[in-house]
């Protein structure tokens, strides 16, 4: 499971106080992803809580308090996954305004979108949304430095190496899927369309020569941020 839909699940149920007073859970969520200036509960506070969990995840973020500002974080993707992100616009799709939550699925009909998120009616919670209000989806990548294994990695492959090597693929604009740690189809094709742009043997196959080209370009990756 994608560790947003982890960290974001423990906060389930943390909602806003009516009145003067204000929830310092919700107050903390903004000041600890940087936003110093919010000492309320009632804020429009999705993209703080966004910002919170994806810090939490050692993953990118957007660092601004407005949801339309995930639309320029992570990799854009056509066919989410549980842990995507998924940006919907409100009141207007020509306003600035809109809400950011963590993409759950789709209904069966697919009119509705699950959404597990902050300022879901005033509180963390998993609340469908209308999927004609959408606005995008998006992938993070990590930010934390990744440590690719030495071992040969190919399809079947499971465990915290093949994590490794998918969030190190994402950070490179490479899209694996959701970090599951499986080594599955998708995992073998990012690394195939990676190695077709290195003129080494395409073969899906993570072995030394990929190893050394992929901490190459995550190295390059790095050190424009």
């Amino acid at each position: 499971m994608s560790t947003l839909i982890n960290v974001a699940s423990r906060e389930i149920g943390t909602k806003e106080i009516p009145g003067p007073q204000h929830n310092p859970k919700i107050v903390n969520y903004a000041k600890e992803a940087g936003f110093t200036y919010v000492n309320d509960d009632e804020t429009p506070w999705c993209s703080f809580f966004m910002n919170w969990i994806a810090k939490k995840s050692n993953l990118e973020t957007s660092n601004l308090g407005n949801a339309r500002s995930w639309l320029n974080v992570g990799l854009p993707v056509s066919n989410p996954e549980p842990g995507d992100i998924v940006i919907f616009w409100r009141d207007s799709i020509n306003s600035y305004k809109g809400h950011v939550g963590v993409f759950m699925g789709y209904s069966q009909d697919h009119s509705r979108i699950y959404t597990l998120g902050g300022n879901q009616n005033n509180q963390v919670s998993q609340t469908a949304y209308a999927a004609n209000q959408l606005l995008g989806f998006r992938r993070l990548r990590p930010v934390r430095k990744l440590m690719l294994s030495t071992n040969v990695l190919s399809k079947g492959d499971t465990g915290r190496d093949v994590v490794n090597l998918q969030e190190g693929l994402k950070l490179c604009g490479f899209n694996p899927g959701t970090s599951d740690g499986i080594f599955g189809a998708k995992t073998e094709a990012a690394l195939k369309l990676f190695q077709s742009t290195i003129n080494i043997t395409i073969d899906g196959v993570f072995g030394a020569t990929t190893r050394k080209n992929l901490i190459t370009k995550i190295s390059n990756h790095e050190n424009k941020q």
